[in-house]
């Protein structure tokens, strides 16, 4: 199964949701069952993915449902960020080059793909970043090593240097103190891969990295392992705390999700990821833009995005309001995340103290011609009257219906209608405060 086929097979079975009219456990558990099965195809731990099916059923039914949002929406953004944190979360990794020269050692069984790793990452420091890229050849055991980094480093213009007469340090370092002679901003190391067993290959990178002590020791895998990339990455990421992985052959790799996985799972740091043959095709390693091309689903991210948005709440905003000192800024806030729901009623129903029925008929027949003027009034006010209401005068209203094109009346119902609403949460008792922080966690925006 190739990665596009692993992708495939998540797709639908998040489509299970998407099509369903309503989502229950009974969908839910179906949903979760196929993806179960992509992935472990894609030779993805069974723990890990017991896990993570635990995880969207009890998120799912356990999560509140904003206003304006449903049970189905819930549903995909918790599948979504579960695959997301399966792959590693939402970190991106950094490419600050904290020093010139920065010197990248690459490591790395034998096959796993470090010399053209080397190309890739000097045409990506060079192409995207705008850094002078040099490469040194420290494998001297494999016969014709030298020759491809040459072959592959030529038409990117990127110089290579090596000497099959001398050990792996003494190239090393005689290739550093040339190039940091030559004044290149970034010194990429390429090793032998020799060994087969981890221990021998991480006695090597010790003997190196003491002798040339290099900025960042990347390892480099071989997508085709699958969860066995767990073992190398985790032995790795014991060895050398400056340590980052190249994740190569992902394009085409049947247990590509798997290896993906495997390495999240030890905490080590997945920097770029290897997209194809070709040298240009390279990334940084970005999980949700990973799984949102991996689902073809671009639709998905914005949902996700949506909901997040809902569920921000900064605290020291909810204090504030909690004291009873809510601004017209907050007010506007909420009324515009909220805009899409047609009817001010739903608003004030949310409010504790029972609101809704003390505005009376008809504010509460509100529609969304009303909601319309009130929000076109509030960007009629300055910063300064939507941060201290009590300055709006007689005059000041005037001057905010005209610049809003609505009636004195409108900005006095707002008005009015804040104040209200004010009031009711200053009244609020310490016992409500759980249940005012979920009211305002689905109205903040």
């Amino acid at each position: 199964m190739s990665l596009l086929k692993f992708g495939e097979r998540l797709s639908n079975a998040i489509s299970r949701i998407s099509r369903a009219a309503f989502v229950d456990r009974k969908i839910v558990k179906e949903t979760i069952k196929e993806i179960q099965r992509a992935l472990l195809l894609a030779d993805v731990n069974v723990d890990l993915v017991l896990q993570l099916s635990r995880n969207i059923e009890e998120r799912t039914f356990k999560e509140d449902v904003p206003p304006g949002f449903t049970r189905r929406d819930i549903a995909l953004k918790v599948v979504y960020e579960e695959l997301t944190n399966l792959l590693g979360g939402d970190k991106k990794p950094s490419l600050e080059i904290t020093k010139k020269p920065y010197i990248i050692m690459l490591v790395g069984i034998q096959g796993s793909g470090k010399t053209t790793s080397a190309a890739k990452l000097s045409y990506f420091y060079k192409e995207k970043m705008g850094l002078k890229p040099a490469i040194i050849c420290a494998d001297n055991f494999r016969p014709g090593a030298l020759a491809q980094l040459m072959q592959l480093a030529t038409p990117l213009n990127v110089p290579v240097y090596g000497d099959p007469k001398k050990t792996p340090i003494e190239i090393a370092e005689n290739g550093i103190k040339k190039f940091i002679a030559e004044k290149y901003d970034i010194i990429i190391i390429d090793t032998a891969g020799r060994h087969k067993e981890e221990k021998a290959l991480l006695e090597e990178m010790r003997r190196i990295a003491d002798a040339i002590k290099p900025d960042e020791v990347m390892l480099v895998i071989d997508a085709t392992i699958g969860k066995q990339a767990g073992i190398q990455a985790k032995h790795f990421h014991e060895a050398t705390p400056l340590g980052s992985i190249f994740l190569t052959k992902l394009d085409g790799a049947a247990k590509g999700g798997g290896a993906l996985a495997a390495i999240v799972s030890t905490g080590a740091s997945i920097k770029f990821i290897g997209t194809g043959e070709k040298i240009e095709d390279i990334e940084v390693f970005d999980p949700p833009s990973f799984v949102n091309r991996l689902l073809g689903m671009g639709d998905l991210r914005t949902l996700v995005e949506k909901l997040r948005k809902v569920e921000l709440m900064d605290k020291r905003r909810l204090e504030r309001i909690m004291s009873g000192k809510l601004t017209l800024l907050d007010f506007k806030d909420q009324l515009k995340s909220l805009r899409h729901m047609g009817s001010l009623s739903k608003i004030f129903e949310l409010l504790p103290g029972g609101l809704a029925y003390k505005m009376g008929d008809k504010e509460l027949k509100l529609s969304e011609e009303k909601l319309k003027k009130w929000l076109a009034a509030l960007d009629s006010m300055t910063q300064e009257e939507l941060l201290k209401p009590s300055i709006i005068n007689r005059s000041r209203i005037q001057r905010i219906a005209r610049g809003a094109g609505v009636s004195s009346k409108d900005v006095r119902d707002l008005l009015k209608a804040y104040e209200m609403a004010r009031k009711q949460l200053k009244l609020m008792s310490r016992r409500n405060f759980r249940r005012l922080r979920s009211i305002l966690g689905k109205w903040s925006s």
